[in-house]
């Protein structure tokens, strides 16, 4: 709002707040047309909220009146002398004088000004000592070299990073050399296949049934013929490849981070190959661990998620965590009509109006989102476009009653299977 109207009530008699603003709104209609309307203007955001304060002296009531306006200088000045000419409040004679017209924008730029040089001041006492910020910076670095070692990992000692046990996500590349690159950067959830190789290692297939596997190539020749090799033999999820003619141990940071963001889904890619992926469950449902709260298992809440059965036999249960800190933020959740949408290692990206999602994930890069939580619907609209940009998880309110494909990469349920 740009001004504040401020007036001075006085009735000979007692009346109620009700009373006042009645006569307020009563009293002014039709008074100047309905360009200045007190309804039509508070419903155009022009006014806001009349606020009336009244205290008694007698059988006399005097309070004060306030109405906050967006309109002109002009414009407030001819609403303020309309409330002027209110003569009468419930059977009463009341007289209304307007004490004072208040800029709020003079206010708010005195607030800025007098911010700005508490900042300044600030900044000047906070001036970086750059030796201070080298220093920082190398131990930090130093900090990462020393975790992020490299391993040997499964029967046949794969080159690995030591989160691949652990991870939800787990990034499969050629070699040692690729592996290493990755770890510098800070991904730990890195194994390798061992070299260019015809079979892929058991130890690599077992942790696909467990995991959400992105298969990271080089971007030439080499690539292409590890992925017509591994697609078929193996479950995996999505597809990234290093720039045309680079390879991914030659990879900086941010071209790693560029091209795992551009990650296909796994069928896609296998489509555009000619050949055939292996093969997934149908249809997958998730529901919470409940019968493993007598076992030993990690702090984070389980999650297990089950196959649908086929014909002949079932396929084997799948599990992911939720993490703790996600359960108790989808809690929240509820009645607010808020989403919260996360990346694949549970870092909260945004927080956003339930209204705005689809258009939100319609409009990231393919891979960005990793799971979303949101106090809605689940419709058929929003598990297509999840499918489309790869979104993993979805969870909300309800799922909604049309729902007539459901799409094998995005795992979706409900609050009420979690709490």
């Amino acid at each position: 709002m740009k001004y504040l109207i401020r007036a001075r009530l006085e009735v000979d008699g007692r009346v109620e707040k009700h009373d006042v603003i009645g006569a307020i709104f009563g009293q002014t209609e039709s008074l100047l047309g309905s360009d200045f309307s007190l309804e039509e203007l508070q419903n155009k955001d022009k006014l806001g909220r009349i606020h009336v304060e009244l205290k008694y002296q007698g059988t006399k009531t005097i309070g004060t009146i306030s109405v906050p306006s967006n309109l002109s200088r002009v414009e407030t000045a001819i609403i303020a002398a309309m409330l002027e000419t209110i003569d009468k409040i419930g059977p009463y004679p009341a007289k209304i004088t307007i004490e004072e017209i208040r800029d709020l924008r003079l206010e708010r730029l005195e607030k800025i000004k007098q911010r700005a040089r508490e900042l300044l001041k600030l900044m000047k006492e906070k001036e970086p000592d750059i030796r201070e910020i080298i220093r920082e910076v190398l131990q930090e670095e130093q900090a990462k070299a020393q975790v992020a070692k490299l391993v040997e990992y499964g029967p046949e000692r794969l080159p690995a990073g030591p989160g691949v046990e652990k991870a939800d996500t787990i990034i499969v590349v050629e070699g040692r050399s690729d592996v290493n690159t990755l770890l510098r950067y800070g991904y730990t959830n890195v194994i390798a296949l061992g070299g260019a190789r015809e079979k892929v290692p058991e130890t690599i297939k077992r942790l696909a049934e467990q995991k959400k596997v992105i298969l990271f190539v080089d971007g030439d020749r080499g690539g292409e013929l590890i992925l017509k090799n591994v697609l078929p033999q193996m479950k995996v999820d999505y597809v990234a490849r290093a720039p045309e003619g680079r390879e991914v141990e030659s990879l900086t940071g941010r071209e790693i981070a560029q091209a795992l963001s551009q990650m296909k889904p796994a069928e896609i890619v296998a489509r555009e190959l000619g050949i055939e992926a292996a093969e997934k469950p149908a249809e997958e449902a998730v529901e919470r661990e409940e019968e493993a709260a007598a076992e030993a298992k990690p702090p984070a809440p389980a999650v297990q998620e089950k196959a649908a059965k086929p014909p002949e036999e079932k396929p084997p249960t799948v599990k992911f965590t939720i993490p703790k800190a996600v359960l108790e933020a989808a809690k929240e959740l509820r009645g607010t009509l808020e989403a919260i949408v996360y990346d694949k290692e549970w870092r909260e990206l945004d927080r956003l109006k339930v209204r705005e999602l689809y258009d939100y994930i319609s409009k990231s890069e393919p891979g960005r989102i990793y799971a979303v939580v949101f106090d809605g619907i689940i419709t058929q609209r929003l598990l297509d476009i999840a499918s489309e940009k790869g979104v993993g998880i979805i969870i909300g309110n309800r799922i909604g009653n049309k729902i007539t494909h459901k799409p094998t990469n995005v795992k979706f349920l409900t609050f009420s299977d979690l709490f």
